[in-house]
């Protein structure tokens, strides 16, 4: 069977496009053709991403339509005569630019209601998560699902060799861990209001990490700056990296003491996965897709009481008991998410639609 996937933008280190390409090679493990088609591709993917022009990209049996923003492929897939399968990785709402970036609030806006023309042109919707499924129901889709993200954890827990950034990472103060875009949705803001609270009334003695890019939405990000002058915070104490290599991402994951994420909206949320793959601690706000992606694992919390999450915190960082139970519990939670299950989820998916 010819099993194609549409992403709009193939660039390395994306979760969508990650998640893609390890679908398409166990589909191809299974004896099935299968290739991902894009719009535009990053020049090191270029002989294994192949162009959405190319005349194969219409030619599926089944077509996987790889949606998280408008593009011109919304149209073509809504077309095709049948074998139509729509993975929604959600848009994150308009509401949360509005403040800082009017671009990006139109650009959202339109992915929200460019969506809602598939309904009724596909065959199959599934959401990564419960929550992005539930989402597809209430906009009229009919027959929906749920298939998680493919997620590469051998990048996270590789051994590697940094001894500048080890060296850095271990002089004795306690990290903690946050890394995707600095985005409005994601609440760095209260990253840093949580470390005033914790800094106050359980130790002075720590660090938070922000890996990825800082200068997609540069309005919030100055925000974030000025509210830490505010706050007279030891600007040392925060580290904003921009994208690393997967080298170094493995390295701030294998030397952080918790991983926190204090998000308001995220349709799946793939670093929560790599942090349980890493054996880090996760501290969480339980919102949007988190709870479904962390299961019952990890520690989530709500309402977003930032008192209770600092000492959550100072618990997982200092009390070897609580973090061996935390950390049992997430590595049972990640056998969902291995190679066997999604093999055997791809296998259900193909049947029902062939």
């Amino acid at each position: 069977m010819i099993i194609n996937q549409w992403v709009p933008a193939a660039h390395k280190g994306d979760a969508i496009g990650d998640s893609a390409r390890r679908v398409r090679d166990l589909l191809r493990q299974s004896g099935h053709d299968a290739d991902v088609y894009a719009l535009t591709i990053d020049d090191a993917l270029k002989d294994d991403v192949r162009a959405f022009r190319d005349a194969g990209a219409t030619r599926g049996d089944l077509t996987i339509f790889h949606y998280a923003l408008p593009s011109p492929m919304t149209e073509a897939f809504g077309a095709l005569p049948h074998g139509r399968v729509l993975q929604y990785h959600n848009v994150t709402p308009a509401a949360y630019f509005a403040p800082y970036d009017p671009a990006l609030f139109r650009l959202a806006a339109l992915g929200r209601r460019e969506l809602a023309t598939l309904v009724g042109r596909v065959d199959l919707a599934l959401g990564d998560s419960e929550f992005n499924r539930r989402e597809l129901e209430l906009l009229g889709f009919e027959r929906t699902g749920v298939f998680p993200i493919a997620v590469d954890t051998a990048r996270i827990t590789q051994k590697v060799d940094r001894p500048a950034l080890t060296e850095m990472l271990d002089d004795g103060l306690v990290n903690f861990l946050f890394v995707g875009r600095i985005a409005p949705n994601k609440k760095i803001e209260d990253h840093i209001r949580l470390a005033e609270v914790y800094k106050r009334y359980v130790d002075a003695y720590y660090r938070f990490i922000f890996v990825g890019r800082y200068d997609v939405v540069p309005r919030y990000y100055a925000t974030i700056r000025a509210l830490m002058t505010d706050f007279r915070l030891l600007h040392d104490r925060f580290i904003f990296t921009g994208p690393v290599p997967d080298e170094e991402l493995a390295i701030y994951y294998q030397h952080s003491a918790v991983y926190i994420s204090l998000s308001e909206h995220e349709g799946f949320c793939v670093p929560l996965v790599e942090a349980m793959a890493a054996d880090v601690p996760v501290l969480a706000y339980a919102a949007a897709a988190v709870p479904d992606t962390l299961g019952g694992a990890g520690v989530q919390f709500a309402p977003k009481d930032l008192e209770v999450a600092a000492e959550l915190l100072g618990e997982l960082a200092f009390d070897d008991g609580v973090r061996e139970r935390v950390i049992a519990g997430q590595r049972r939670r990640l056998l969902d998410f291995g190679d066997d299950r999604i093999a055997r989820e791809l296998a259900s998916l193909v049947n029902t639609l062939s």
